[in-house]
């Protein structure tokens, strides 16, 4: 198997793993991985670009998409990856096995909005998913957190609470936390309908 090219340094840096379509990426992506930058205390957030997501019929051109988040991780912290695409991978399991046998040393959290979450229990191996590292979970408007009930029943134990968000990056998975704040509106699916 080829060996993932990494978007920034790596060795023993604490970074979110922001996955997705983005059909296009949003200021509502930006609000999330600026979320979790700050509040858990990363060096960086990877946005990783999604090949394609079997959850979803249309996934748009994967060069718009990655354009698209480019444009929109603004600030220094925040890289593009096309880690999928380059190692020919769909499901997060496998993506997020191969980022971790890149970067041994690397604290990775997986970052999802609530929306996400709350069909976390649609994806592929998502409980090992959950056991492979920390996630956060960060609000997003319309969706409360027991719409994640599938991932939070399963999990309930392993919740950090909100003061705790900066040690997060150091729990040994499974852990997981549910970061409040001000929602973003933003959504993909709003964007790409006509006017």
């Amino acid at each position: 198997m080829k060996r993932a090219r990494l978007p920034g340094p790596a060795a023993g840096r604490r970074i979110g793993l922001l996955g997705g379509s983005f059909n296009p990426a949003h200021a509502g992506h930006l609000h999330v991985a600026e979320t979790a930058l700050r509040r858990l205390r990363l060096d960086s957030v990877w946005w990783i670009v999604a090949r394609g997501n079997p959850l979803k019929t249309e996934h748009g051109s994967f060069g718009t998409r990655f354009a698209s988040a480019q444009a929109m991780a603004k600030g220094p912290a925040m890289h593009v990856t096309a880690v999928e695409q380059q190692l020919g991978l769909t499901y997060t399991i496998d993506t997020l096995r191969a980022l971790r046998a890149a970067a041994p040393t690397a604290h990775f959290v997986w970052i999802m909005g609530a929306d996400s979450a709350a069909a976390f229990h649609l994806w592929k191996d998502w409980k090992r998913i959950a056991q492979c590292m920390p996630i956060a979970v960060v609000s997003r408007p319309g969706t409360r957190l027991s719409h994640a009930s599938s991932f939070t029943r399963q999990f309930a134990a392993f919740r950090i609470g909100e003061p705790e968000a900066a040690r997060l990056p150091d729990c040994a998975p499974p852990a997981w936390i549910y970061l409040r704040g001000p929602d973003n509106p933003a959504s993909s699916t709003t964007l790409r309908r006509p006017r």
